[in-house]
């Protein structure tokens, strides 16, 4: 990289006209250079305080009248919400050519999804899935205001392998849905098929596809397009990638068409992964990439990925031999009977926990369970702000576990002999079979 900026140098924020310092360089790539900057606020005292911020800095040919005007209006608009590092402002430095942009600075707690892929981190399921219900929230909010990212891809997704929380970087890309400014088509392996083709403009459409694609990357750790045909395939160079992810493509789980499988010692990840996830999560991934794959209108929404993550997280429970991550799969259940089958890792008998159903709702209540508001109000949607309930253990009988009421408001507890119960703040429901709860606006009722 050409460090266009030097260490030291100070560049001012156009609609301020504070100062920054450039002080360290933090990496490039095809339209520039980001650099970690502090921004300068003097104090009426004359006491500085410095706030850490990043900029990026156009390369000279990307540095243009329309790059600008469109992130000034990105800038006017804001951030669909808090998941974007969002431009907060256009910077420029006397004596340096162009301009860049000042955004909020990543925190090292988030990674890359190749961090992921190669292994570098090892996130639990429940992270997994609440980052991928974070990035379909973070979509929706965009799309919802006419955007479309145009880019989604492996180095523009950042998450916490520990809590999943998500952040969505080079949010400069973003632009009108459907609008022809910019070059910016994608990243390959990611695009729609239409834009591989050269048939269609990056939209909302093509947004939705190339996050399907994300999520199947970050769920299954491989690509869902890339089984026997891409095995065969000697030099996977561009009019390779072309037939594979534009002209002919096929899902390697297509129902209707087995010739495009993954294959064992090469496609090993899609082997394992796939089996591990509930029917209703394959099935999803099944219409994204047959339908969705053939049709933009026929595309997972948003809002029905953001429905399954957050299924997903309540559908974890745990191995009593070995602790590990399994899932609690009802169309599974029902065609062995009943049997919830073996543990993905060490292969021992599962044991359901009880579980709980709220409405269209259904929790595995482990040790470390927790209810949020959106779980007993359908107008709170997905809402993990604040827990309304948690798995309780007994003070004194360890055998025994409740679950405990932390919503501020007492509960009607009807269990199963008919007799009813108060339950208050701060008490714990018993985990009877078939003891119902009143929430408030919503029931639960108990199953073991």
């Amino acid at each position: 990289m050409n460090q266009m900026l030097k260490i030291g140098q100070t560049v001012r924020a156009v609609s301020t006209g504070t100062s920054c310092r450039v002080e360290q360089f933090l990496g490039g790539g095809g339209q520039g250079e980001v650099y970690r900057a502090v921004l300068i606020v003097e104090s009426p005292t004359g006491a500085q305080s410095n706030s850490a911020l990043a900029l990026k800095w156009y390369f000279p040919a990307q540095a243009t009248a329309a790059q600008r005007a469109a992130l000034a209006e990105l800038i006017r608009k804001g951030a669909p919400n808090g998941r974007f590092l969002w431009p907060i402002d256009l910077a420029e430095a006397p004596g340096a050519r162009g301009f860049g942009y000042l955004m909020p600075l990543r925190d090292p707690r988030y990674r890359g999804i190749v961090d992921l892929m190669k292994r570098r981190i090892e996130p639990s399921f429940r992270a997994l899935a609440g980052a991928g219900l974070g990035l379909a929230q973070a979509f929706l909010d965009l799309h919802s205001q006419g955007l479309c990212y145009r880019d989604i891809s492996f180095g523009n997704v950042f998450f916490d392998p520990q809590s999943g929380d998500v952040l969505v970087g080079d949010n400069d890309n973003v632009a009108v849905d459907r609008a022809a400014q910019g070059a910016v088509l994608g990243t390959p392996r990611f695009m729609a098929p239409e834009i591989v083709r050269g048939e269609a403009l990056p939209s909302t459409q093509s947004d939705l596809f190339s996050l399907a694609v994300l999520l199947f990357y970050m769920l299954m750790v491989h690509h869902p397009l890339e089984g026997a045909r891409e095995a065969a395939i000697h030099a996977l160079d561009l009019p390779a990638m072309n037939k594979l992810y534009g002209a002919e493509p096929l899902f390697i789980y297509d129902p209707g068409d087995e010739s495009n499988r993954p294959l064992p010692g090469y496609h090993d990840n899609a082997l394992i992964y796939w089996r591990l996830y509930p029917a209703f999560l394959r099935e999803l991934f099944t219409r994204a990439f047959t339908a969705g794959l053939r049709d933009p209108q026929s595309r997972v929404r948003e809002s029905e990925w953001r429905a399954a993550m957050a299924r997903l997280r309540d559908a974890i429970l745990y191995c009593g031999a070995c602790g590990a991550e399994n899932f609690y799969d009802a169309e599974a259940l029902r065609a062995a009977d009943g049997a919830p089958g073996a543990c993905w890792s060490c292969a021992r008998a599962l044991v359901l926990p009880p579980r709980i159903r709220i409405g269209r709702h259904v929790v595995m209540l482990n040790h470390d369970t927790q209810l949020f508001p959106h779980h007993v109000d359908d107008q709170r949607l997905y809402d993990f702000s604040q827990p309304v309930a948690v798995m309780a253990q007994h003070p004194v009988r360890k055998h025994l576990w409740g679950l405990k009421n932390l919503s501020g408001v007492k509960w009607d507890v009807t269990l199963p002999d008919g007799s009813l119960k108060e339950v208050k703040p701060d008490q714990s429901a018993p985990l009877a079979l078939g003891a119902k709860i009143q929430f408030g606006k919503a029931e639960g009722e108990i199953r073991i």
